[in-house]
């Protein structure tokens, strides 16, 4: 059994874990740079010890500040959350070789899907499919051109490293390839140190749904079923559900098929820990594999909700080396689960990043609402990181009146002194498309462009 973790993160997750350890009698240390002095996961820990300036580059990305935090407070084990170092196969060693006990995938698994070509190359392995596209990166702008012509466009250049949207261009000819290659590496340097780029077609009328996945030091592994991730802006998710409506109401026969392949590449790493497989489907039912996230991922709280299952003990558990003693037989999904996640950014202005001291904060509750979240009234929400400062999550007995009560939520969260994208997603939840489940990757772009802004605006 663990004594004692070091939380390696901030926010919401760092917080979500500080819960889960003290639910297992397991003291914690929170680390944090100067900005997060006033942090409510700092409050919460057993211990708290500061490594560095705001930045991330120099406090929250900083291995050697958080290896001599750790020896420091002579910790059992560092869980990771999501995001900064996450998914990071050095960190893992380098945690290992102090031995300090990793919370996450082994370091193995993690070069094996080290980057997302790497990823594409696996699955082939593992006989799942994959979107047409680059053997591994494109070097140069040459190749990228013989690339998108012998696929045919659209095509998308993404990142090999990395995730959030950040370092990925959709393609539409030549130009605005070269362009867009550019610009992606470009960004993708910038982002995650690795400017590597790999080029596949781009599915435009697609719905991003990604499989929870659980395995064991022993072999053991199982999937935790879907969620539709499919509302995203630029990429970046916004709103998560599960059961997913597309497989519910057109292809119930995916979610056994997908679930197979999530767990048959999980084997083909020797994947350990949680994660999540990623896939895209389109209008069709035929399913591509996108990536592997290595780590926790933000909209984990859906899967809690509807399988009973808390996957932050989980993974302590499974880093400890206990059996995780679930068969696939065994895990039932009851119920319906939405999530929101509320980012401190105005909607009305290109969704700009609103940090800054927040005057109220009154969270919304009741049967069936959970808020996952660090802030409270006084707090100051630094520009230095993400701006999501909290999820909002419901779950009810079906998916309409999963939607009526966050819909009631949304309304009764209040937030002031800064900008927040919930009347947004009150317009997401109030569409009458997305009321049928009939959205794909694209919903978000078409609801800004029909003239539900006004809407959005009045209700605000």
């Amino acid at each position: 059994m663990f004594e004692k973790i070091l939380v390696a993160n901030r926010g919401e997750i760092a917080v979500r874990i500080i819960r889960a350890c003290k639910e297992l009698n397991i003291r914690t240390v929170a680390v944090y740079s100067e900005a997060d002095v006033n942090s409510i996961h700092v409050q919460m820990a057993d211990e708290a010890i500061c490594i560095g300036k705001p930045a991330s580059a120099d406090s929250y990305l900083r291995i050697d500040r958080i290896i001599s935090a750790a020896e420091i407070a002579d910790v059992d084990a560092i869980h990771p959350g999501y995001g900064f170092l996450s998914e990071n196969a050095h960190f893992a060693d380098v945690c290992e070789s102090c031995n300090i006990r990793f919370i996450g995938p082994s370091s193995r698994a993690m070069n094996a899907l080290e980057d997302k070509a790497a990823s594409r190359a696996l699955a082939k392995r593992a006989g799942v499919p994959t979107p047409p596209g680059s053997d591994g990166t494109v070097e140069n702008e040459q190749e990228a051109l013989t690339v998108a012509k012998r696929i045919g466009y659209p095509v998308m250049i993404k990142a090999v490293a990395g995730g959030g949207g950040r370092g990925m261009r959709a393609a539409h000819n030549d130009i605005s390839l070269v362009k867009g290659y550019h610009t992606a590496r470009s960004e993708a340097e910038k982002s995650f140190g690795n400017s590597g780029v790999y080029i596949e077609k781009f599915i435009e009328t697609s719905h991003h749904i990604e499989f929870q996945i659980l395995g064991d030091m022993r072999g053991n592994i199982v999937h935790l079923g879907e969620r539709d991730c499919s509302i995203q802006r630029r990429n970046q998710k916004i709103v998560e559900e599960t059961p997913s409506p597309l497989i519910e109401n057109k292809f119930k026969d995916l979610r056994k098929k997908m679930g197979k392949a999530a767990v048959r590449i999980a084997e083909v790493a020797h994947y350990t820990n949680a994660g999540t497989v990623e896939f895209i489907v389109d209008d069709k039912g035929h399913f591509y594999f996108l990536e592997v996230n290595k780590r926790i991922q933000v909209e984990h709280p859906i899967t809690e909700e509807v399988t009973g299952l808390d996957l932050v003990k989980l993974q302590i558990q499974v880093a400890m080396g206990e059996p995780h003693k679930l068969s696939q037989g065994d895990i039932t999904m009851k119920g319906h689960a939405i999530e929101c996640r509320i980012n401190a950014e105005d909607p009305f202005d290109d969704f700009r990043p609103s940090p800054g001291r927040i005057e109220m904060y009154y969270p919304p509750g009741g049967s069936g609402v959970r808020v996952d979240s660090h802030c409270y009234a006084g707090y100051t929400i630094p520009p230095n990181y993400d701006s999501m400062i909290g999820k909002l999550i419901c779950k009810a007995k079906d998916r309409r009146e999963a939607m009526d009560k966050m819909s009631r939520a949304l309304d009764e969260y209040m937030i002031t002194g800064i900008k927040t994208t919930i009347p947004f997603e009150q317009a997401i939840l109030r569409d009458p498309n997305f009321r049928r489940g009939v959205y794909s990757t694209a919903f978000v772009e078409q609801l800004l462009g029909t003239g539900r802004r006004e809407m959005m605006e009045e209700k605000a």
